[in-house]
């Protein structure tokens, strides 16, 4: 596969990169500018060096149509977008970015035609209200959504738009909707802390994740093997599928954190705040389509990440300016 990464130097378009890689696809990272430090965190040099960088603007579609074209793309992941944060601080910018950028790699797909073999992007777990205002049990991917962000809203929308791409032009996408991912290189956005947690606790210092309640807690290789594998498999239409790992209240993910690390249990705190988003969300329809699709346990998962992040330590290289600020 040649694939082209919208937004590819962010932490889940890292670690698809690190799986396309050592197979022998080909990674072609479009974004604004060159910033390799996730990459560098997780691939040795030699590997980096393969990704090659495309400069441009996410809602540029001629130069999307240029980089698909130019570099004899197959297959696009679109990562690219604004945050909660900034979308709440700046909702036209988070427009500009989240939707209307999304629908300018959808039109250069479209317009690449057949060479283009598959579409995936990312939506997000926000596009669905709180917890209560659901029924109790696991949420199915076509409940009705009622986003509280911008940012869900965004996403919202372009679940929408992909939909009008497949029916009035046969366009097909996949899209995924992650909820807490976690692991090394995840270092912004609103559910980065527990990411931060674990990076806190590898330097010995302690850390307070400002909210509590529940999570699905996903970690990053299983949610960038998800993309790569719905990237390969066999798939026609425009359907948007709920992402699950370990679903757990914030005293879970402490004790995962504590049988990890026992230094945690003073290090380590939290809040009582719950996220606005439903969490229980059922992923049968990815199973069913997609699968199987493998889960690392949240224990393990947090021991590789903490292993991961001693390691860099250990080499002078872990970047600790998330935890400054």
């Amino acid at each position: 596969m040649r694939v082209l990464l919208t937004g590819g130097y962010g932490c889940i378009g890292s670690w698809i990169v690190r799986i396309l890689l050592p197979r022998g696809d080909a990674a072609f990272i479009y974004d604004l500018k060159e910033d390799t430090h996730r990459l560098r965190q997780i691939l040795p040099p030699e590997l980096i060096r393969r990704v090659t960088f495309v400069p441009g603007d996410v809602t540029d579609l001629p130069g999307l149509k240029a980089a698909l074209h130019t570099y004899d793309i197959s297959h696009v992941v679109h990562l690219a977008g604004l945050q909660v944060p900034v979308c709440r601080a700046n909702p036209i910018l988070g427009a500009k970015v989240n939707v209307l950028g999304t629908l300018a790699v959808f039109e250069a797909v479209r317009e690449a035609g057949e060479r283009i073999k598959r579409l995936v992007y990312a939506s997000s777990a926000a596009v669905f209200g709180p917890p209560e205002s659901y029924p109790p049990g696991p949420l199915s991917d076509d409940v009705p959504l009622k986003p509280t962000t911008h940012y869900g809203y965004f996403k919202c929308c372009n679940e929408g738009n992909a939909r009008t791409y497949f029916q009035d032009h046969g366009l097909s996408s996949v899209g995924l909707r992650p909820w807490t991912v976690y692991g090394v290189g995840r270092d912004f956005g609103m559910t980065s802390e527990p990411t931060k947690a674990i990076k806190a606790l590898a330097l010995g210092r302690s850390y307070h994740i400002s909210y509590g309640g529940w999570q699905d807690m996903q970690f990053v290789e299983d949610v960038a093997g998800v993309f790569v594998r719905c990237l390969e498999a066999s798939y026609i239409g425009a359907n948007v599928y709920n992402l699950r790992g370990d679903v757990v209240d914030m005293p879970a993910f402490h004790r995962a954190l504590c049988a990890v690390d026992p230094r945690a249990e003073k290090l380590i705190t939290y809040g009582e705040r719950q996220i606005a988003i439903a969490y229980d969300l059922d992923d049968d329809a990815l199973q069913r389509d997609m699968g199987p699709i493998p889960r690392t346990p949240l224990v393990e998962g947090i021991r590789h990440t903490l292993i991961h992040f001693q390691q860099l330590r250990a080499e002078g290289r872990l970047d600790t300016s998330d935890l400054d600020t």
